[in-house]
């Protein structure tokens, strides 16, 4: 598009474009690192889950433990499976809640959390 400046005078209209931001050179290293740890949470929930889906006594086990919010023993019985991950177990009347968390050179780098009901 051109726009007049006085007779005779026609000059293109050019759009002020601001400088796109440079950004770091991506790193992706520590994103695979936390997606490798995240598999194993999800592979040690599926243990539990598969537990408590197959087995009707477990899953007694843990609804009795949490009914009388016996925490140990309801991390005791989650740890019983099997699993290597560290899972932080909280509870109320309605149901189940598992968060599984890893950390890579020391930092929190990934969580899983499932929910599930009873109620």
């Amino acid at each position: 598009m051109y726009y007049v400046n006085g007779p005779g005078h026609y000059y293109p209209h050019v759009p002020y474009r601001p400088a796109r931001p440079q950004y770091p050179t991506v790193d992706t290293s520590l994103l695979s690192q936390s997606a490798n740890e995240t598999k194993k949470l999800m592979n040690d929930a599926n243990t539990i889950i598969d537990k408590l889906a197959e087995s009707q006594e477990f899953s007694t086990e843990v609804m009795n433990a949490a009914q009388t919010s016996n925490h140990e023993k309801v991390k005791s019985l989650m740890h019983s499976t099997g699993i290597a991950s560290n899972v932080d177990t909280q509870f109320n009347p309605d149901g189940l809640r598992l968060i599984f968390k890893s950390q890579i050179d020391g930092q929190d780098c990934c969580k899983l959390r499932i929910a599930l009901r009873w109620r």
